[in-house]
């Protein structure tokens, strides 16, 4: 029986922690922006059809400079919503594609994550997220800061990014940002969300590594 490709739509947004993230997407790595990496990653995967960037409106025309390499198969739209990032390229999406959402700041996560959480979709995991075991031990306080146990942490996870999702499941998250009721997949170490001095020089070896292995 043949199958029926499903495009695969992705929107980077910066998932706002902090008040700088926004900036700390334009930190430089290697000579370019972290944004400028994490595009470029995606728009490596020749089975992605469109990036569509949300650019917070205060730094939109730096995050167009950023991107001024990428004509195709990427639209920056300003404005950081999930929604309206949608709504502004709706029309030009057809068929029953997969819809991925992107942190700005994991940069260096590997195409082959990217592509297990778009291949956890077609298999029929309608929202799928990357995820890490938990590896600190992780301590409860009471209310005057005085640890009083241990929380057990066989079923924590950090989650990480690119979220997957179909249509419906895509509407509702951009309405209400929940990751409850999502199947999860095998994350990696090289999907850090990138924000300290200490992430920048990581990621700043994970960029030249990866420029000397595309120079073989």
């Amino acid at each position: 029986m043949s199958t029926v490709h499903m495009s695969t739509i992705v929107f980077v947004t910066v998932v706002r922690h902090h008040a700088s993230d926004a900036e700390l997407a334009l930190a430089p790595v290697n000579g370019e922006a972290l944004l400028t990496h994490t595009v470029r990653g995606l728009l490596a995967l020749p089975d992605l059809d469109l990036v569509v960037v949300a650019a917070p409106e205060r730094c939109a025309d730096l995050f167009s400079a950023a991107l001024s390499g990428f004509k195709e198969r990427c639209r920056i739209v300003p404005g950081s919503s999930l929604k309206h990032a949608f709504d502004t390229v709706e029309k030009g999406i057809t068929g029953n594609p997969v819809f991925l959402v992107h942190d700005a700041l994991r940069a260096f996560t590997p195409a082959d994550t990217v592509r297990a959480v778009a291949d956890a979709v077609r298999a029929g995991s309608p929202f799928v997220v990357p995820v890490l075991p938990m590896a600190d031990t992780v301590k409860v306080t009471d209310a005057a800061e005085v640890i009083t146990g241990t929380e057990d942490r066989a079923h924590l996870r950090t989650a990480q990014t690119p979220l997957g999702f179909t249509r419906e499941t895509f509407l509702s998250y951009a309405d209400e940002p929940s990751l409850d009721g999502a199947h999860t997949i095998a994350g990696h170490p090289d999907a850090m969300r990138v924000t300290t001095q200490f992430e920048l020089k990581l990621a700043e070896a994970i960029a030249v590594a990866g420029e000397g292995e595309r120079a073989l």
